[in-house]
């Protein structure tokens, strides 16, 4: 299985920018709850072994490296909400929950590596887009890691406002539990409204 390196991290540094954050989104494709960015700047050394996308890791494995991640690197987590993400579509709250995560890294990074094909518009520092760059980039997969792990979290705690819809297992997506109670108990304030599934049982008349 390819790990990802530091070979993107050591480029950008050839070229003149000391502090780079990998910045990645986790969320896009659940019904419910926010989606969740995160930036971090790992240091040059000493930072944990075994970083990798988050949806390779086993849960245990990525709520230990998370912890690590935010003892050694400098973190930041964003998310835009669901209202957000109903008024100005997924893709564009994704890129905002990207942005605010870059915005609140305190002093800034100097370039970014930014998971995916696109670079946010609201970015005004040089940054790269990685595709698939959770599997390529060790600073944007351990920025996937904390970022699924905030959310989770995030999803765990609605769970037990909103039991029944099984968020604390599906975080949101639109498992098979999470589409019957869809139909059973109806559609929650942290439904995203937008998002076709949803769309329907509200409009269904």
């Amino acid at each position: 299985m390819e790990q990802p390196d530091d070979s993107l991290e050591q480029t950008a540094r050839k070229n003149g920018y000391p502090r780079i954050a990998g910045v990645d989104e986790v969320g896009r494709g659940p019904l419910a709850g926010p989606v969740t960015a995160a930036a971090v700047i790992l240091p040059l050394e000493g930072y944990p072994q075994g970083l990798n996308d988050s949806k390779k890791l086993s849960a245990k494995k990525r709520a230990v490296l998370a912890e690590e991640i935010l003892q050694t690197a400098e973190v930041s987590i964003a998310e835009a909400s669901v209202e957000e993400i109903d008024s100005i579509n997924i893709l564009k709250a994704s890129h905002l929950a990207m942005e605010r995560a870059v915005a609140a890294l305190d002093p800034a990074p100097d370039y970014l590596l930014i998971d995916g094909n696109l670079i946010p518009a609201g970015l005004t520092i040089p940054a790269e887009a990685v595709i698939k760059g959770d599997g390529k980039s060790v600073s944007i997969a351990a920025a996937s890691i904390v970022a699924k792990e905030a959310r989770d979290e995030c999803m765990v705690d609605l769970a037990q406002q909103f039991p029944g819809y099984g968020w604390e297992k599906n975080a949101g997506y639109p498992s098979k539990q999470h589409r019957e109670a869809l139909q059973e108990l109806g559609v929650t304030p942290h439904h995203r409204k937008s998002f076709k599934p949803v769309h329907k049982i509200l409009y269904q008349e």
